[in-house]
């Protein structure tokens, strides 16, 4: 047997490493016209002749390897014959490609097409073709094979059809093909693994084996028109499988004509889409619905109620849009915990869903603010009616966790078509109504057009507010404390004013509410110490030994920063902190007593007085008394009006007097306005009054006037004036 080219290669380079240069040189040569012929050889054995410049050709040997590689090789890969010669065909392989079988050596069909993906040098992905003819050398021995290339789209009619056999069989989609008496010819076996349906249980019989009886006469009617041939239909439909489970399919109908444009066949392309369907009922819902109690969120709340109302208009009804708000879960959650809060919520939405008409929709709105909308109702009272019964329902303890609770809650209501036939707009009357019957106490609300004026106007004075602070329109003015043993002049208490440019002079109890409600109060409150501050400064400028100056401070400022804060404008101002008094309030004394203690502590520690004002109109008691370091004690207004007559009053303002001079407090009485107001206090032993009996709040240089004067009130019973 003749040696194979492979064989005659490794026997030349043996004998080669044994001579010496020259001989080398000689054997080496000898190799590569060897190896000329016998590429030559097979070009001839194989009818190729001499290749052509656009050909593409390689040649491998029978363990895969690359023995030759031609001009159009190079050009459609990328790499030289030096690069590629020696290599084994797989380093034209895709990563992700097979190799179990190559396809170079082992075709499916000698002489056929083989479809394959190759990659270039420079990481391309192409398709291309492959006609593979068995290389033998000059005795006729196999030795590989020839393989010619070319792109995958130069596909003649029966490699195009097999082509397409093949990716309709290897499609995702299931592929229904009909004649055209609507009997399936064929299908895929996408086909089969989406319906269940076999191709054996298919052949001969029609589509309507799909059939899930769900669809309509009309709907049937537009699938079947695009299966004789009007036109391609797309759309989704639901289809029934061979165990009966139905399933959505999103389809394609079209026909096939032959070429005297008769009907040959139909086909259908489908897609089983019930992930997909499931993906988008769970996205549908997670937008739609609040995820902790499984009601309509407020963007389905608007879209429900908006049929609704446009029901309404048709037929002519009334209903009502209520908001219901329900207190203290926050506490809960701080108390039993967040889960638990979550678990009240829940039940809540039950308790109310069971409690209404199934027409009437709720929803979850916010933390814990439910919306009802309820439709057909008669007149405005039985809206009141709903609202009264589910404040009821909730009034009662209710049992979560081992956990017997108690909620309040508030209701607003609008209705329509009186307030607005606008879902935005009731739901806007609604909540505004909720936070007046919030404000006020009243449980529940309709709105009424005066709210939303106040409204407003409540906006455009917070605006106004805003640019008051930045326009120097704030003011302070000094109500001064007088001594019920002395007469004098013992103190004075700064009181913001608002000489607004148009409007005069506002009132405190118009602007500061609203203050708190914004956050300003905290910028207010920094400019009434700043501004009082200033002022002391101004005075002792000015030669005047004046009395402690109180400053009010809003809980909002009661922050571990505000001893640092107060020192600051002490020292910017040259002023001693016992020349300024701080008054707190009640509500500030329950915030958190440990926090509190200490921040009350440090200011004491600077030299400053603390005063508790409005008290006994809030939570105080002995015990906060005991614990907070607090010099001054203010009875307010309220228990003073009614002295000495009404017995409550009384009762109240002793009480108060009592407890203060046990704690070795000042007593301050606020709101003094007559002689025999000041002769009830000044014998229960209040300290000092503050009133109009002496002076309302005075501008800064009537105030310095009065001291320099040494204005003082006539407190003996024998004089009858100030």
């Amino acid at each position: 047997m003749l040696e194979t080219a492979l064989e005659r290669a490794l026997t030349l380079l043996r004998a080669a490493r044994k001579l010496d240069g020259e001989a080398q040189a000689h054997a080496l040569a000898n190799l590569e016209a060897a190896l000329e012929e016998d590429r030559a050889a097979a070009r001839g054995q194989s009818g190729h002749g001499a290749d052509k410049a656009d050909d593409v050709l390689v040649e491998i040997d029978q363990g895969g390897y690359l023995i030759g590689w031609n001009p159009g090789a190079e050009a459609m890969f990328g790499y030289s014959p030096a690069e590629a010669i020696g290599q084994h065909v797989l380093f034209l392989y895709c990563a992700d490609d097979e190799d179990a079988d190559i396809a170079e050596l082992f075709p499916s069909q000698l002489g056929g097409l083989t479809e394959v993906r190759r990659r270039k040098k420079n990481g391309d992905v192409i398709w291309l073709q492959l006609v593979l003819t068995p290389a033998h050398d000059a005795a006729g021995q196999p030795r590989g094979m020839l393989v010619q290339m070319s792109p995958a789209g130069l596909l003649d009619g029966d490699a195009k059809q097999r082509l397409h056999a093949r990716i309709i069989e290897d499609s995702e989609q299931g592929v229904l093909i009909t004649d055209h008496l609507e009997r399936i010819v064929s299908v895929n076996s996408a086909f089969t693994r989406i319906t269940g349906y076999s191709q054996s249980e298919s052949i001969g019989r029609t589509p309507d084996l799909l059939r899930s009886g769900t669809h309509d006469a009309e709907f049937r009617g537009r699938v079947r028109a695009a299966m004789r041939g009007h036109g391609t239909w797309r759309g989704e439909i639901i289809g029934r499988r061979k165990n009966g489970e139905l399933f959505p399919q999103s389809v394609t109908v079209s026909v096939v004509r032959d070429p005297n444009g008769e009907i040959t066949n139909t086909f259908s392309l489908f897609s089983d889409i019930s992930v997909h369907k499931d993906a988008e009922a769970r996205m549908q819902r997670m937008a739609n619905y609040d995820s902790l109690t499984g009601l309509p969120n407020r963007s389905l709340l608007n879209h429900l109620f908006g049929q609704v109302l446009a029901a309404s208009r048709r037929n002519n009804d009334r209903g009502a849009l209520l908001v219901l708000d329900v207190s203290r879960i926050g506490a809960i959650s701080d108390t039993l915990g967040h889960e638990l809060a979550n678990e009240l919520i829940g039940t809540i939405g039950v308790m109310l869903r069971m409690a209404l008409r199934d027409a009437d929709i709720l929803a979850r709105i916010d933390g814990c603010k439910y919306a009802i909308g309820l439709q057909a109702v008669g007149t405005r009272e039985q809206a009141g009616l709903v609202a009264r019964k589910l404040l009821d329902l909730l009034a009662a303890p209710i049992t979560v966790g081992g956990h017997s609770l108690k909620v309040n809650a508030d209701v607003g209501i609008a209705t329509y078509p009186e307030d607005s036939a606008d879902t935005a707009t009731l739901m806007h009357c609604a909540e505004m109504a909720l936070a007046r019957a919030s404000e006020s106490g009243a449980g529940i609300l309709f709105y009424r057009e005066e709210m939303d004026l106040s409204a407003r106007e409540n906006m455009l004075l917070e605006t106004e507010l805003r640019q008051a602070l930045a326009g120097n329109q704030l003011e302070l003015h000094y109500q001064p404390k007088v001594s019920l043993r002395s007469g004098r002049i013992v103190g004075a208490e700064a009181l913001i004013r608002w000489r607004h440019p148009e409007r005069g002079m506002i009132r405190p109890d118009v602007f500061i509410p609203l203050a708190e409600e914004s956050g300003l109060i905290v910028e207010i409150g920094n400019w009434v110490l700043e501004e009082a501050c200033r002022q002391v400064r101004q005075w002792m400028d000015e030669g005047l030994a004046m009395p402690p100056i109180a400053v009010n401070l809003s809980a909002r400022q009661f922050d571990t920063g505000l001893p640092a804060r107060v020192q600051a404008v002490l020292e910017r101002h040259g002023v001693l902190p016992g020349q300024i008094m701080l008054e707190i309030t009640e509500s500030l004394l329950v915030r958190g007593a440990d926090l509190v203690i200490t921040i009350m502590n440090q200011l004491v520690a600077m030299g400053m007085a603390l005063a508790l004002d409005d008290f006994g109109t809030g939570y105080s008691s002995l015990a906060y008394l005991k614990k907070f370091p607090i010099s001054v004690l203010k009875i307010d207004r309220s228990f003073v009006t009614g002295l000495p007559f009404d017995e409550h009053d009384c009762a109240i303002a002793r009480a108060i007097v009592t407890m203060a001079r046990q704690l070795r407090q000042e007593i301050v009485a606020e709101g003094v306005e007559t002689r025999e107001q000041m002769t009830f206090l000044r014998e229960l032993g209040c300290d000092q009054l503050q009133g109009y009996l002496f002076s309302p709040a005075a501008l800064a240089s009537d105030f310095a006037q009065m001291q320099r004067e040494g204005k003082r009130l006539m407190v003996t019973a024998e004089v009858q004036k100030v």
